[in-house]
């Protein structure tokens, strides 16, 4: 009896320890999925929950943040599906590609400017920006550049294809340069050279 005492202490450490500096990234993520505070606070609840039963299952050395997310996403993809939402088709073949980040970029020599951008501001316009992509694009763009997950991390995290990752990216930073535009402007992010 005390060994199995010994082990759930030692168990409850552990997760403490590897999990819990997590949930301030993956509450900013259950909101962005959620868009209500409650929910998001009950999505994580629910996967510190999960992750805290399946500890024994968690790789010590790997990347706890990744599974915490993985756990996090599953859970909230499950619950999507069974409330059968329709997913919003979007059409976003007539968005330039370059519509935004051709700007963006004059800015310096940064790596990523769109990366910059969410970093240095992060009010209402781009809030409601992320919040009204539709779901699938808007999981993959919180975790890459919010969050700051690899593509592959992104995969996993989210059970999709390589592939599929990169191509919802694409579309969501089209759908996002479409709709910061007038906020890059208003900002002094970019000139508008209409005038």
């Amino acid at each position: 009896m005390a060994d199995s005492k010994s082990k759930e202490v030692q168990k409850r450490k552990a997760f403490e320890k590897e999990a819990l500096p997590h949930m301030d990234a993956l509450y900013r993520t259950a909101l962005r999925m959620t868009k209500n505070q409650n929910d998001a606070e009950d999505l994580v609840q629910e996967a510190y929950v999960k992750a805290y039963r399946f500890w024994d299952k968690f790789e010590p050395g790997s990347n706890c943040r990744a599974w915490l997310f993985k756990i996090m996403t599953n859970i909230f993809i499950n619950d999507y599906r069974s409330k059968s939402r329709t997913p919003v088709s979007v059409n976003v073949d007539d968005i330039d590609d370059n519509f935004l980040y051709g700007q963006l970029a004059n800015l310096g020599p940064e790596d990523n400017p769109e990366r910059r951008l969410f970093s240095k501001i992060f009010d209402d316009d781009i809030k409601k920006a992320i919040e009204e992509l539709p779901d699938d694009f808007r999981l993959v763009v919180v975790l890459s550049f919010l969050e700051g997950f690899s593509y592959q991390e992104i995969a996993d995290i989210a059970d999709l294809q390589l592939g599929t990752v990169k191509s919802r990216l694409h579309r969501g930073r089209k759908l996002l340069q479409k709709q910061l535009f007038d906020y890059a402007i208003r900002n002094g992010y970019i000139k508008d050279t209409a005038q």
